[in-house]
Order: structure tokens, then C-alpha cells, then sequence
């Protein structure tokens, strides 16, 4: 068995079954070997940086670690942001960075360079596979890292990769239970009994529902305030879910919240600290006179749920019999008016659909978003009443807004669906009906290793007979305006009167458009005096529909 295959088939003992790649020519064994291992589903991206954020983006969502393969030391360059992300978040992420054979790294190629130093800046664990013997072991070693909540980087020579020797490891396929400290619980236990007054910071594994439930039994109880960290690695809200407020990102903010505690209790966080230093302001966010105390580690999401089980402990201990309060169902109303953050949040929150992922990079403008999200009404009987807010900006490093939901659908591919907005009800206090009248569709994927038609694409969906024309992948759809259908001068005999001709649907029958204000009707435009965001995300919303047939939607 040569190398590559028994990193592949270690990896999938161990539990990783999912790649993020950027392959060049030190790693086409690597590739190669994918056809031997099915059970490795592998994404080809166009970057590293995108590679790497979508790997973070994945094992948040997932709860198990995300591999990368990167090329050389350059391609781990190209995708250190979002690997620091990653390391501050605690995901598990393993990188796979091909190198030169070990015979050719003494002539110092063009792209010779130190990946151990490199690796370094982000990493948590680096090893370099120099035996193709070792190369199973290894692997699963790697695996072992990234479950503790850790970045992993494996440098994988290129001829260690392809000389046979190879033998398959397996590592632990799950994080071990989390030991709470018995003795840390009861002296919170007795600062939260004191009277004085407490902050209960929560992070890591206790942002998700379990540990936020646990943390509102023990405010509830005792009068404690509960605060989230300023960017949780994975928060969980939504209808039924306790909701926690989150520490401010400007400082003179954040000093406010904190002001008058005499004890700030740590479940999964770190002690806060201003993410910039500015004149005359504090770094130490902790007031004068308050006592920090560590109740748990501060933890990856999926790394043993160390918080949450501590947590529990402690509410059981403070606050028997006490009950969680959770969101009820309440949704904003579509704004009017003037254009600001606030009114941009809530057209967020009012459209936003049932069970949705928010990968939130925004940081000074986003402040109202939390307050306009915090209570998604539910539409669907049957549908989760959650929704996941991944926190981009942890770790501060920017440019991972779109590279994380490239690693989040994957992720969630069995249990998420998509939501067709394309019979949006746009008339005011309609919003919001739509799914009361459109199925939701599955996320559908191209088979592991390659996009359905080798070629960087997904084929279109061909239609059976009497189903009309498969629309041409390149048509875009156009919105009608003043100066004609495609906001150029209107065309001969285009005089904008009377109903427009759409392409024909199914059946072969033309239809017409809706007159602007005709809200139930698919692809309605937003009538006058509506918001303007309002158009603008229901467009967005249509655009990752999946799996429906038909013209798409006005944009």
C-alpha cells in the first residue's frame, strides 16, 4: 500500500471523512489515491484561502475535525487567516501540506521553504511524515490533535507519499468526556450563593443550546448575568433556545457591561480583553476589585464539552428544579423608511428563513443583528426552530464571510434544508408566508472527489419531455425599471403598458409577469414604500435555491 492511500484510509478510521483541496504537483498521489478510497469525500477549491475557511466552517457545524490539502509552503501561506481563525475558535482542523520528495529538498527549488516555521504560526501540533511506515500513525495521531480543539498540520513529502510500505492506524473516534472539577464548582457555587453581584461569561462548547439553557437556569436562580463571548466560535438561537447577551465589541461598551461585578465566572471563555489598545481606554476589560474565576477551560466546540458539562454541574447545584427561559416565537417587521444598521438588521431578521446558518463577519456595523435575530418565528411544523450563528471574525481575521459557507453545506447536507424564497409575499405584513405554500428542498451535491461533470461545475438538471426548454445556464434574470426590462432604453414597441410575457413554465404555456404590488405571486417585486434591503435579500435568499425547476426570479 503506498503512503497516500494509508493517510486516506487513517484519516476515514479516525473519523475524517472530508477534505477541502487546493492540490498541486507534490500531491497528485494524494489525489489519486481518492478514487481508491470512496469513503473520503473531497472539495476541490479555487484557493487556499478558501480551503481552509471552509474547513473551519465545516468542523464547526460538523462536530468533527475538516482535513485541508494544501501545496507547499506558499499554498499553507496563502491560507494562514483563516487557519488563525480556526486556532483561536479551537476548531479541529487537519492541514495536509505536500512537500518535495525528501531526495530533492537539498537542491532548494524554487519553491523550497521551512513549512514547520510556517505551520507554526497557527498550529497546535506539526509533524513531518519522513517513513512512508509512519504514515498511518501519523495521520491518526493528527486526528487525535484536532479533536483537543487544535489546528493540526501533517507535511506529507511527495515520495513518502508514493513508495509502498504504507499501513492504515486508527485514533480515537471521539473526544473523551469532559472531567469537571469538583472543587471549582462549589467555590462558584458559593460566589454565586454570596449576594454580590456576578457576570457568567460563556464560550466554546457552552454558546450551543445545552450550556446556554444551563447558564439561564443558573441567572435565574441566583440573579447572575449571562454574557456570551464578543464572537462565540458557534452560538446557537432561535425559538426554544435560552438567549444570552453578548459582550460588546467597543470598549467604552464592554466596560459598561461589565461595571459594578464583584466576580466574573469564566464557563469556556477567556478573561476579556480590548482587541485594540487606544489611548487613554483600559485593555483589561475586568473591573477593579472583581474577582475572576475559572469554572472550565476554554475549549473548541466540540472538544469534550467541557463548559457545558461544568455548567450543568453547577446549575444543578445552585438552581434544582429551576427551569430555563427560552426565546418565544416573534419575528421584526419589514422596515420602511430610511436606510441604517438597525433597519438593515431587521429586514435581516424579518426574511431570514427557518433553520438558517448566519456566518457573521460583520463587526462595528453588525450590532444590531443579534437583538433582530434573536426570536425567528416558526412556519414549518416540523421544521428545527433553531438557528446557528457562526462567528467569522473569531480570531479578528477577516475574509472569511464567503469561504465559510463553502465548508458549512457540506456540513450540513443531511439534516439542512434550503429555502426557496421565490413566492416571497412581499405585501407589508405578509412576509414571512411563504413556506406555508412551497416545499423545502434538500441540498443536493455532486458525488465526493470531482463536481458531477469533471469540469468545475454541476450539470443543470435536464427536464423530462413536456417539461419545455432546460433553461440556458448562463440567463440571468432581469428587473423591469424605468428605462426599460434591463435598465438600458427600451427597446422597440417596449413601452412598459399593459402585462409582460414571461419564458414558458412548465406546460410550455407563457404566463404574465406580476404587476409590481402583486406580492402572493412567484417572483413578485416589492411594492412602493417597501424597504430596500428587503429586495435585495430575497434576491440573495433565491439565488442558493437549489433543486427547483422553472424561471428564476426577478433580481
Amino acid at each position: 500500500m503506498i503512503g497516500a492511500h494509508a493517510l486516506l484510509r487513517s484519516f476515514v478510521a479516525s473519523g475524517l471523512d472530508t477534505c477541502f483541496a487546493n492540490p498541486g504537483t507534490s500531491e497528485m498521489h494524494f489525489v489519486a489515491a481518492l478514487d481508491g478510497v470512496p469513503q473520503m469525500r473531497a472539495v476541490l477549491t479555487l484557493f487556499e484561502g478558501v480551503a481552509t475557511g471552509a474547513a473551519d466552517g465545516y468542523a464547526r457545524m460538523a462536530g468533527r475535525p475538516a482535513a485541508t490539502l494544501l501545496h507547499l509552503g506558499p499554498g499553507l501561506g496563502n491560507g494562514l487567516a483563516n487557519l488563525h481563525n480556526a486556532r483561536r475558535a479551537g476548531t479541529p482542523v487537519v492541514n495536509v501540506v505536500g512537500d518535495h520528495a525528501t531526495t530533492h529538498a537539498k537542491y532548494d527549488a524554487p519553491l523550497q521553504s521551512d513549512i514547520a516555521a510556517i505551520a507554526g504560526a497557527v498550529s497546535g501540533w506539526v509533524r513531518e511524515s519522513t517513513h512512508t511506515s509512519e504514515i498511518g500513525a501519523d495521520a491518526a495521531a493528527a486526528v487525535a490533535a484536532a479533536r483537543a480543539g487544535q489546528v493540526a498540520t501533517l507535511v506529507l513529502p511527495a515520495d513518502v507519499s508514493w513508495d509502498d510500505g504504507g499501513e492504515v492506524a486508527t485514533g480515537p473516534d471521539g473526544v473523551a468526556p469532559a472531567a469537571v472539577d469538583p472543587d471549582a464548582v462549589r467555590d462558584v457555587a458559593a460566589v454565586l450563593s454570596s449576594g454580590e453581584p456576578c457576570v457568567l461569561l460563556v464560550g466554546g462548547d457552552a454558546t450551543l443550546a445545552a450550556g446556554l439553557a444551563a447558564a439561564d437556569r443558573i441567572a435565574a436562580a441566583t440573579g447572575a448575568r449571562v454574557l456570551a463571548e464578543t464572537f462565540p466560535t458557534r452560538l446557537e438561537r432561535g425559538t426554544g433556545v435560552a438567549q444570552a447577551g453578548r459582550l460588546a465589541y467597543a470598549v467604552d461598551a464592554a466596560v459598561g457591561q461589565l461595571a459594578g461585578a464583584r466576580h466574573l465566572v469564566l464557563a469556556g471563555a477567556r478573561s476579556p480583553v480590548s482587541f485594540f489598545a487606544y489611548p487613554g481606554k483600559v485593555s483589561d476589560l475586568v473591573p477593579p476589585g472583581c474577582t475572576v474565576h475559572a469554572l472550565a477551560p476554554r475549549e473548541g466546540v466540540v472538544a469534550g464539552g467541557a463548559a457545558t458539562a461544568a455548567l450543568e454541574e453547577l446549575a444543578d447545584l445552585v438552581a434544582p428544579g429551576t427551569e430555563a427561559r427560552t426565546a418565544p416565537s416573534a419575528r421584526p417587521a419589514l422596515p420602511s423608511g430610511a436606510l441604517t444598521v438597525e433597519s438593515a438588521a431587521a429586514v435581516v431578521g424579518a426574511l431570514l428563513p427557518e433553520g438558517a446558518i448566519v456566518v457573521d463577519e460583520s463587526v462595528t456595523s453588525g450590532f444590531a443583528l443579534p437583538a433582530a435575530t434573536r426570536r425567528p418565528a416558526p412556519r414549518l411544523a416540523h421544521a428545527h426552530r433553531r438557528r446557528d450563528r457562526l462567528r467569522a471574525a473569531r480570531g479578528h481575521r477577516c475574509g472569511r464571510g464567503l469561504p465559510g459557507p463553502a465548508g458549512v453545506v457540506p456540513a450540513g447536507r443531511r439534516q439542512r434544508h434550503v429555502h426557496d424564497l421565490r413566492a416571497v409575499d412581499a405585501r407589508p405584513g405578509r412576509a414571512g408566508h411563504h413556506h406555508d405554500r412551497l416545499p423545502q428542498q434538500r441540498l443536493r451535491h455532486p458525488p465526493h472527489g470531482a463536481d458531477a461533470d469533471g469540469r468545475g461545475r454541476v450539470p443543470r438538471r435536464r427536464r423530462g419531455a413536456g417539461q419545455g426548454a432546460a433553461r440556458p445556464r448562463t440567463a440571468r434574470p432581469r428587473l423591469r425599471g424605468p428605462r426599460g426590462r434591463d435598465g438600458c432604453a427600451r427597446r422597440a414597441g417596449d413601452h412598459g403598458g399593459g402585462a409582460r410575457r414571461r419564458p414558458a413554465s412548465r406546460g410550455g404555456r407563457a404566463r404574465p409577469a406580476p404587476r409590481r404590488g402583486d406580492g402572493a405571486a412567484a417572483g413578485a417585486l416589492i411594492p412602493t414604500g417597501e424597504h430596500p434591503l428587503t429586495a435585495a435579500i430575497t434576491r440573495f435568499a433565491a439565488v442558493g435555491r437549489t433543486g427547483r425547476s422553472g424561471p428564476r426570479p426577478p433580481t
